[in-house]
């Protein structure tokens, strides 16, 4: 019985499937960088925040001590950040500077939190002091590591070389990288961006005393460092445009046109489909009518012509109640924004 109920739903599902009155289409479509600064700007200085202050150096000690750190590994991921920052940065092209800024004498750092905005006085006295038309900030860096220990066992060879099971222990470090961005732009005076994330990296050992346990832990330095400067190289891609793709459903049902422009889409004639879809705009079933008109705005995006495509999908929701011509409008009327701020963008 259960069997039988089981083929039953499965072929509810395909006749569901089969019976869908819309088939799906993905396109390419480049989108602005997600934080835009001034286009003036062509020097960046960037900043570590993450330095513990000369105060705050016996807590950072007993910090580290209390989550087990390695006594350089907050310093080691940081710089890694910097650099992989910097070098993303110059790798856009649209640069002609970037420099890693010494510590400046006046400026707050902080104790892996996340640290009040420097001043605009401050922000200008940094420039100028150091040639650059803006500031990257990273505001805060610190790794925070967990310990979980439990007895377990492991094979080591006897005298004889056979191999046995010996009592063990076996460490788990979890270690939360966390990681704060600011950037400055004194051209538009603005705080452009702000961007706070956290990474959990685990690595396991196991000997037969806990020293040899944690000794067994191998590469989660390499590893702390190599999650940064993926970190810093990330948020430089911050400022580029990026490339994805974006879905699309279109009516495969509603007459013979329908189906037959289906096909022909599905080989990738679309412009034969929409010479289909076109035949529908004046049948006399508003229904398949708003079909034709909705059909007609996805191969006006196919083209490129974003105003016919709007054009043709508010005709299918204001003249024949297509409610889901609304939601393809508003999309359009969104990527039609996006393509204005990317277009802006790539004058810089």
């Amino acid at each position: 019985m259960k069997r039988l109920n089981l083929l039953a739903f499965f072929a509810l599902c395909y006749m569901l499937i089969g019976c869908s009155a819309t088939n799906n289409l993905t396109m390419g479509v480049n989108e602005p960088a997600l934080v835009e600064i001034s286009p003036e700007i062509r020097t960046i200085g960037i900043i570590n925040r993450s330095i513990p202050a000369e105060t705050n150096k016996k807590a950072d000690q007993i910090d580290k001590i209390l989550s087990a750190e390695g006594l350089q590994l907050d310093q080691l991921g940081s710089e890694a950040a910097l650099r992989a920052l910097k070098k993303s940065l110059l790798d856009q092209g649209n640069l002609s500077e970037v420099k890693i800024l010494p510590p400046a004498e006046g400026i707050n750092k902080g104790l892996g939190i996340w640290p009040a905005n420097l001043s605009w006085e401050e922000i200008d006295k940094l420039c100028q002091e150091n040639g650059v038309d803006a500031i990257f900030s990273l505001a805060f860096y610190d790794t925070d590591t967990k310990i979980d220990y439990r007895a377990s066992s492991m094979q080591l060879p006897n005298d004889l070389g056979i191999k046995v099971a010996v009592p063990a222990h076996e460490i788990t470090l979890h270690t939360l990288v966390k990681n704060g961005w600011r950037i400055y732009d004194p051209k538009y005076g603005t705080i452009a961006d702000e961007l706070l994330c956290n990474e959990q990296l685990v690595s396991m050992g196991k000997g037969i005393n806990p020293i040899k346990a944690y000794e067994a832990i191998a590469g989660r330095k390499e590893a702390v460092i190599r999650y940064s400067s993926n970190m810093g190289a990330d948020y430089a891609r911050r400022l580029q445009p990026s490339y994805r793709r974006i879905s699309r459903d279109y009516y495969v049902r509603g007459s013979h046109n329908f189906v037959v422009a289906k096909r022909r889409a599905q080989t990738g004639d679309w412009q034969g489909a929409a010479a289909l879809w076109e035949q529908e705009l004046d049948n006399t079933d508003p229904k398949i009518a708003g079909r034709a008109y909705y059909n007609m705005a996805i191969i006006n995006e196919i083209n490129g012509d974003l105003e016919s495509a709007m054009d043709w999908a508010s005709k299918a929701y204001s003249d024949y109640n297509n409610k889901q011509a609304l939601r393809y409008l508003n999309a359009l009327k969104y990527r039609s924004s996006q393509i204005a701020v990317l277009e802006r963008q790539m004058t810089r």
